[in-house]
């Protein structure tokens, strides 16, 4: 189930980053998108009706699209803030200890963020920046079968140390009525969330990047969902700011002979129970650990409840390569830029040095994945598919924008016009030059 590769097979195949497509989908999400769009219709083309349809109608095309992709009808789409507190009430002890450990944890690290204002006269004049929160902010939360209160948390909780004042929830109504996920409606609650909305989908998206009735139009859209989701992020950006497009989660681990392969097999099928498209690979020069890791996953896997999704996530995505040292190990990482990286060796330290792309870096056998899903303090909202070469985790600085200030003296203001003119006049912008040298004398051109 779980392969060995060399690396020059593993870099043709699960090492790989192929372009994202958006023209190919699984046969049963086109059969099933058809049967509620009409013949012919691709997702991207039925997230179009749905958006457009948003735009223009508002609560109306809400309600539609709610009761027929959700058989869902809402008598409103804002959940009484009474209903939070109701299912916050209502979880087991353990677990709301638990989730409020996690949001103190969450709210301590990101506090510790800075976002600095800053000026300096050594340009002349003053110059600087400000640094201002965004004033509303949507997160979209995924209902489903298996509903992750925790993303709301590592989603909320940065935006409010960022000093948002507005933040909106949209997440789906139950499958064919009743109230979202009580789960989420708890989390909600512990962060001071005000605004929860019964809405999901492309439908939900629209409804935060246009406005309606119901749910006011907001300036940025964070949170991962389906295809649907992604489809209509991608769509309504330029009118909203977003966070990114989320791909199928990832995690890869380099480990040497020194790993516990127990624990190194656990947090391979800790990733893999996430969903079929998921990977987890594991890095190593030891082939001993290897095989041992093969007979862990074998044994730990049975009795998993979702042990068919972790199946087949491991043997499509997932695998183990031998690599000749801990060097080409991390090489082999920092390429493929994976949304989590854990560093099961002697060393951490030294050979987190050598990765430069990773989305969140786990320091030792101690420091694992599933802490930071949950406990750890950072966002798991972390950069899927390679974008780590580019991107951060969700942060602070996600939920502020930056000014910049610009404040000459005369004399600065006259000795930079020169040098503005010469530039403004190469590039044949003669209004520009113009109005530089009016500045670099102090008198008429």
């Amino acid at each position: 189930m779980l392969r060995i590769y060399d690396v020059k097979t593993a870099q043709r195949t699960i090492l790989r980053r192929l372009p994202v497509r958006t023209d190919e989908y699984p046969e049963t999400v086109l059969a099933r998108t058809q049967e509620l769009f009409g013949e012919g219709v691709t997702p991207v083309q039925a997230v179009v009706q749905i958006l457009s349809s948003v735009r223009t109608e508002g609560d109306a095309a809400l309600r539609r699209w709610t009761a027929l992709l959700d058989r869902a009808e809402p008598e409103q789409f804002l959940v009484p803030v009474e209903e939070l507190e109701r299912a916050y009430a209502g979880l087991p002890a353990a677990l709301a200890q638990a989730m409020a450990a996690a949001a103190q944890r969450i709210r301590a690290f990101h506090a510790l963020q800075p976002l600095p204002d800053w000026e300096t006269g050594a340009l002349g004049g003053r110059v600087g920046q400000r640094v201002t929160p965004i004033e509303r902010v949507g997160v979209y939360v995924p209902g489903g079968t298996a509903p992750l209160p925790s993303s709301l948390l590592m989603s909320v909780i940065p935006a409010q140390v960022a000093g948002v004042e507005r933040i909106v929830v949209c997440t789906p109504p139950a499958w064919r009525g009743g109230s979202p996920s009580a789960l989420i409606l708890a989390a909600a609650y512990l962060c001071g969330v005000q605004e929860v909305y019964q809405v999901g989908g492309a439908q939900a998206i629209a409804a935060m990047a246009y406005g309606t009735e119901s749910i006011p139009r907001l300036d940025k859209i964070v949170g991962a969902g389906n295809l649907f989701v992604t489809l209509a992020k991608q769509q309504v950006y330029g009118s909203v700011g977003l966070d990114g497009l989320a791909g199928p989660t990832e995690t890869m681990v380099i480990a040497d002979g020194g790993a516990n392969p127990a624990w190194v097999a656990a947090d391979l099928l800790a990733q893999a129970e996430h969903d079929l498209l998921a990977s987890a690979i594991l890095l190593t020069p030891d082939r001993p650990l290897a095989e041992a890791v093969q007979v862990e996953v074998g044994r730990q896997l049975e009795g998993l409840g979702r042990a068919e999704v972790i199946t087949h996530s491991l043997a499509h995505q997932g695998g183990i390569v031998l690599t000749p040292d801990l060097e080409t190990a991390a090489a082999l990482a920092s390429e493929y830029a994976p949304e989590h990286l854990c560093l099961a060796v002697a060393d951490p330290a030294t050979l987190a040095g050598r990765v430069r792309n990773a989305g969140g870096l786990f320091l030792g056998e101690h420091s694992c994945e599933v802490l930071g899903d949950y406990v750890a303090g950072p966002s798991h909202v972390m950069p899927t598919g390679g974008t780590a070469r580019f991107a951060s985790p969700l942060n602070v600085m996600d939920f502020v924008k930056i000014t910049s200030m610009v404040a000459l003296d005369a004399d600065t203001s006259r000795a930079l016009s020169r040098l503005a003119a010469e530039v403004a006049q190469a590039e044949s912008l003669s209004a520009h030059a113009a109005a530089a040298r009016l500045r670099q004398d102090g008198k008429n051109v």
